[in-house]
């Protein structure tokens, strides 16, 4: 009897064994324990908390890989020359001088996100909802508030003002062809002189000592004086949010920045980022959750202190650091993303040849 038991028992355990195996063969390879994979195309600046991607990651069970594509611009034409075979899902960081490219190529498919209720109105620039508002700069110019007050100088409060002579010599600015705050910075005197003034405006600049380097690098931390101790120019175009940074990674504890922005009048002009579904894309339910994710406050309240930008969610709290260091404009320049789209070039090849060649 004994021997008959283990036998039916041993039986029972075999037959159990066959059938648990075959069950598993006949599982599809991406069966729910195994996470999905989500790519995010976006520039090389874009930065996120670990813990914050961490905790999308485990409520969708999914895992996101940032494909990083260059600066804006080069990583909108990688997405447009892709678009037959997209490289990614979601694409993070195409702002409002490249947005009517990029919706003229039709890279990006509509979603209408139940979070857009909580964004700022005056971001969201497509009616068609491809792209949606996520955070927003503005690209001004700095200075050094030692160098005006040992000097006895008053700080220009408009960009006409720069012209004059006390402030011979004294900005330095960034290459619009090579970079994005130098592009900013172009179309704001487009905004504020128009296209038959502003390269009259740039040349007045040039004529009263301006200085024009590729980049933001080597304005910010080898040109101007606040931020090397050692750059001749007290005034560089740069961040509204520059100042925080001052204090933030300041080597010694401050708790006054050292430098200050001008947002008078059209002396600034507002970057919005947005982010949007690439069309085709294989993960549409995953693609909506990231965008919801990325308008979300968990998302938005982490932003400020990785990328230097405002959140685009009206119900985000500030860090202390921008509400007390950083200003924003009341009205910062804005040129229709259209325009800009059709022109870019245009300025850009027209100031090339009449203020850096000549």
């Amino acid at each position: 009897m004994k021997r008959f038991c283990v036998r039916i028992l041993f039986l029972m355990l075999t037959s159990f064994l066959i059938y648990s195996c075959q069950s598993a063969e006949n599982l599809p390879e991406n069966n729910s324990f195994q996470p999905k994979s989500l790519i995010v195309m976006t520039h090389d600046s874009f930065s996120v908390s670990e813990e914050v991607i961490k905790s999308f990651e485990s409520q969708n069970n999914v895992k996101i890989t940032f494909l990083l594509s260059g600066d804006t611009g080069a990583a909108i034409n990688r997405a447009i020359l892709t678009k037959n075979s997209p490289q990614a899902d979601v694409f993070f960081g195409i702002d409002n001088t490249f947005m009517s490219r990029a919706l003229s190529e039709e890279i990006f498919e509509p979603y209408a996100s139940s979070a857009l209720a909580n964004i700022r109105d005056e971001l969201k620039l497509d009616t068609s909802n491809r792209l949606l508002p996520v955070d927003f700069g503005d690209v001004c110019i700095n200075y050094d508030k030692a160098y005006f007050q040992d000097r006895n100088i008053s700080v220009p409060n408009s960009l006409s003002e720069l012209t004059n002579e006390q402030y011979k010599g004294l900005l330095v600015v960034e290459n619009p062809a090579t970079s994005s705050p130098g592009l900013a910075f172009l179309m704001a005197t487009i905004a504020e002189f128009g296209e038959d003034g502003y390269i009259p405006y740039w040349q007045a600049l040039k004529e009263n000592g301006l200085v024009i380097v590729n980049d933001w690098e080597t304005a910010y931390y080898t040109n101007f004086s606040a931020s090397s101790g050692k750059g001749n120019q007290p005034m560089v175009v740069s961040y509204s949010t520059s100042p925080a940074a001052e204090v933030i990674f300041s080597d010694q504890p401050i708790t006054n920045a050292p430098t200050s922005s001008i947002i008078e009048g059209n002396s600034c002009f507002r970057q919005i980022e947005f982010a949007g579904i690439l069309t085709g894309t294989k993960e549409r339910e995953l693609s909506e959750k990231f965008i919801d994710f990325l308008l979300g406050l968990e998302f938005q309240e982490d932003l400020p202190l990785q990328m230097f930008v405002y959140p685009s969610n009206k119900n985000a709290k500030l860090p202390m650091e921008f509400t007390s260091y950083a200003k924003v404009p009341s009205n910062p320049a804005r040129l229709d993303p259209e325009l800009i789209s059709v022109k870019r070039e245009i300025w850009i090849d027209t100031w090339t040849k009449e203020i850096l060649r000549k």
